[in-house]
């Protein structure tokens, strides 16, 4: 609708300054047409909006023009408050500006959204970390979230996987939370927080790359880690029941390859893996809706923990534990 293109357009040259016809035609996929109609029915309306000519002209705002925010709708209002996640806040030391910018929030709505608002609050919690997992320690994560604000440069040391110590100097470029865990972008490689031993902001800054975007390298990150992660393959075969469980019973990247190659029931296929290990503990899940053809070793380990597990419930032999 055209008066909720109005409102994009002032929050655009409010929140960014300076844009050109253009820019904004590209922002909110129209023409730059449509945005000289719609900055003359925001000149109409008494919006003090100007347009200046030439090379690094465009349109912006009277200086110190500022529009409050009763054009939310009440999806937006709703949406603003889910993302209020107060877990997060606290850990990069934001708590209180958190809490604080609700109440501006909430002061600057029209009476029918604030009771929407406190609803939200009431009604909905949103709890980040993953069962079965306990917080992560991130002690350098506000010094990181500072350096990823302010661009300066960080020196590190560093526990890779492995147990492996590294000495890094790297500009952050963002942060991530992921099932409640920290992670930071540092000049193209992806750190954990929890693992950063030492950490020292430099007083160097950095020019972060025009470019970079911070949700589409995660995407593209997160996908090859999972392929490498999960990069080995056994051959096994399942019935009906067992490409079902599939779905639920195993990670979401080996669920998605597995939906993704759509095997027939019997039919044999690559079962994605990080090892042996890992397949053996993965493939138990299944009990007999799951043969193992290949590799031999890991058939045979798996008939071996199965003769085991037969042997302790028929009671033929006791198991170390029980002695």
């Amino acid at each position: 609708m055209k008066s909720s293109r109005l409102l994009q357009v002032l929050l655009l040259l409010q929140s960014r300054g300076r844009m050109t016809a253009d820019e904004l035609a590209a922002e909110l996929e129209v023409s730059p047409r449509t945005v000289y109609r719609d900055i003359d029915s925001l000149s109409a309306a008494g919006v003090p909006v100007y347009g200046d000519r030439g090379p690094s002209g465009g349109y912006r705002l009277l200086d110190g023009y500022r529009t409050r925010l009763t054009g939310l709708t009440s999806g937006e209002a709703r949406s603003l408050f889910l993302a209020g996640l107060p877990g997060p806040a606290a850990e990069l030391g934001l708590a209180e500006f958190a809490a604080a910018a609700q109440l501006k929030l909430l002061a600057a709505l029209p009476a029918g959204l604030r009771d929407q608002a406190e609803q939200i609050r009431r009604r909905f919690h949103l709890d980040t970390p993953s069962w079965f997992r306990g917080d992560e320690p991130a002690e350098h994560l506000a010094a990181i979230a500072g350096a990823v604000w302010e661009q300066h440069r960080v020196r590190m040391t560093y526990l890779r996987w492995g147990n492996e110590v590294v000495e890094r100097e790297t500009d952050p470029y963002g942060l991530v939370l992921k099932a409640g865990t920290w992670y930071f972008v540092g000049s193209g490689r992806t750190y954990r927080v929890s693992r950063v031993q030492r950490l020292e902001v430099t007083g160097e800054t950095f020019d972060r790359p025009a470019d970079f975007d911070l949700a589409r390298y995660w995407a593209e990150w997160s996908e090859r880690f999972e392929a490498r992660m999960y990069g080995e393959r056994v051959t096994v075969r399942m019935s009906a029941a067992g490409l079902a469980k599939a779905q639920y019973l195993l990670s979401g990247h080996q669920a998605r390859v597995i939906r993704e190659r759509a095997p027939r029931p019997g039919e044999e296929f690559g079962f994605p893996t990080e090892s042996a290990r890992h397949a053996l503990a993965d493939l138990l899940k299944f009990g007999a809706d799951v043969e193992v053809l290949a590799p031999a070793e890991l058939r045979r380990e798996l008939v071996e923990t199965l003769e085991a597990m037969q042997d302790v419930y028929n009671g033929a032999k006791l198991p170390a534990w029980f002695r």
